[in-house]
């Protein structure tokens, strides 16, 4: 015990601790990996910057979504799967027009019919599976849903463009799949955190705020679709042993490592 006008002092060893220093990083970043190294993390990412760079650009391909939720809002599932149907060819068209901002293609009419086409074609099957069995959608379109950019980005015809989806997805099935799955994992939470945040600050009904969530969300699907696409397309006639060997390997501009 410690009674009354008793008082501690610390010993005189006792010294402060020095501040810890941490080393200072200088000069630019390094450089992405390429896409045949790409994680699904890094396409994340840069989907994202692709986003902001073209964001005026690619804003729009999110009211395909927006007014799609809101004509299915409160319709039990054989409404929802309609209302996908009536959506799919608005879809194609908005993921040609990711693969024009991913690629940098500039697509003839008759790419945009191809592109219509074959989008439609995958987009009808995935609207009865996704109300019902999101995992069965999510794998068809990883199989077949690259159509679409592979006929804006490579130029291809319908055929060559669903037989190029398949042999990109068979390249890599593991990024093919946890690539789109967590896109898809990424806009829905984002889309369900932002909707609540609108609602409950800036007073706006449930039907705005998820109007709002889907359009400002909705292209990163499209976009982060593209991409996925030309990761999948350089990974052709590659093995992973080989990619991991070339995502370990050092790169022009990364710091050294110490």
């Amino acid at each position: 015990m410690i009674g009354a006008g008793c008082s501690l002092a610390l010993p005189a060893t006792v010294v402060a601790m020095p501040r810890p220093r941490y080393a200072r990083t200088s000069g630019p970043l390094p450089p992405a990996l390429p896409p045949e190294t790409r994680t699904v993390g890094q396409l994340v990412a840069e989907t994202l910057k692709l986003y902001g760079d073209r964001f005026w650009l690619a804003l729009p391909l999110g009211l395909v979504i927006a007014v799609a939720d809101q004509v299915s809002l409160g319709l039990d599932v054989a409404g929802r799967i309609a209302v996908l149907v009536a959506a799919a060819p608005l879809l194609s068209l908005a993921y040609a027009w990711g693969a024009v901002l991913a690629g940098g293609a500039r697509p003839a009419r008759r790419t945009w019919l191809v592109a219509l086409g074959t989008g439609t074609i995958v987009f009808l099957p995935a609207a009865f599976l996704l109300p019902w069995f999101s995992l069965a959608a999510i794998v068809l379109l990883a199989l077949f849903g690259n159509a679409v950019p592979a006929a804006v980005i490579e130029q291809r015809g319908p055929v060559s463009a669903l037989a190029r989806s398949l042999e990109v997805a068979r390249a890599d099935l593991v990024h093919a799949l946890g690539g789109l799955a967590t896109l898809m994992l990424l806009f829905g939470l984002t889309r369900l955190a932002m909707g609540f945040l609108l609602r409950a600050q800036a007073d706006t009904t449930l039907r705005v705020a998820i109007f709002l969530a889907d359009t400002v969300l909705g292209p990163i699907l499209f976009l982060g679709g593209a991409l996925l696409f030309v990761d999948l397309a350089a990974r052709v006639g590659t093995t992973r042993p080989g990619r991991r060997t070339a995502r370990l390997a050092p790169r022009d501009g990364a710091p050294p490592a110490e």
